[in-house]
């Protein structure tokens, strides 16, 4: 990424935690990023950090190789329609982390054949280990492979149809709210049977760590390693089967579905 300049329109959460996430690598130039804000008082310690921070969209774009549009939805067309003369197809590529603008709505605005790619990452690409689905029109292996240079800094990247980004919004981007939402319980249960709040958060974090490695390291499913903890007549079958009675499984589909029809709408 020495020789790639890369400019993150819009430096809010997430793009706050990209920036942040790109710094830790020692590879990444800070000189070579270029943020924008409408407020960049509240961003002014990235300049600090050598990244260039500006409240004009189109100045970054002009600096820059790679262009991460990290705006609200209801945003994207203004700073796409502010942006699109001095985008270059020969030079810029565009990655749109609006959710449920398409890349034919992205095209339409810009009209410029320009490699673009939408990209879905989560916030955990503040300690890089977000994961990030991404697709794309009008890309070269080239183009592919910046993207995914970026992306690999902050995590995990996967490539999926366009059909299935609003289910990966869903899924990687939303589902870190419903995984913290998670421990978050199982911490207020931990105090309820004895522990104070900062053990049993403790407890819970590596918990939780320790399982999704489990399953990321052994590559099987969860009932598998399940079944290695509920002994006959014992307290972790009592437990679950007492979740379930309460809808726990049930509850958290009807929350993803919920989720998901919303963003379709």
């Amino acid at each position: 990424m020495k020789e790639l300049n890369v400019a993150i329109i819009g430096c809010g959460n997430l793009g706050l935690s990209i920036v942040h996430g790109l710094l830790v690598n020692e590879s990444v130039v800070p000189g070579s990023l270029t943020v924008t804000k409408r407020n960049i008082e509240t961003i002014r310690d990235l300049e600090v950090k050598g990244v260039r921070v500006t409240t004009d969209n189109a100045a970054a774009v002009r600096t820059s190789d790679l262009v991460l549009i990290a705006v609200k939805p209801y945003d994207i067309e203004i700073v796409l329609r502010e942006i699109r003369d001095v985008v270059d197809p020969e030079k810029h590529t565009l990655v749109s982390l609006a959710t449920g603008v398409t890349l034919q709505e992205i095209e339409g605005i810009i009209q410029k054949p320009t490699p673009l790619f939408r990209a879905m990452p989560n916030i955990a690409t503040d300690i890089r280990e977000s994961v990030t689905c991404i697709c794309q029109s009008r890309a070269d292996n080239g183009h592919r492979e910046a993207v995914e240079l970026v992306f690999d800094h902050l995590g995990t990247t996967l490539h999926i149809n366009e059909d299935l980004m609003e289910a990966a919004t869903i899924l990687g981007a939303c589902g870190i709210a419903y995984v913290l939402r998670f421990i978050r319980a199982m911490i207020q249960g931990g105090i309820q049977i004895g522990f104070d709040a900062e053990t049993a958060k403790n407890i819970v974090n590596q918990t939780v760590k320790g399982a999704a490695e489990l399953l990321i390291t052994k590559n099987e499913h969860p009932e598998m390693e399940i079944d290695k903890v509920t002994t006959p007549k014992g307290c972790t079958i009592v437990g679950l089967n007492e979740m379930e009675h309460q809808g726990f499984s049930s509850s958290l589909i009807r929350g993803i579905v919920a989720s998901f029809e919303k963003i379709e709408k």
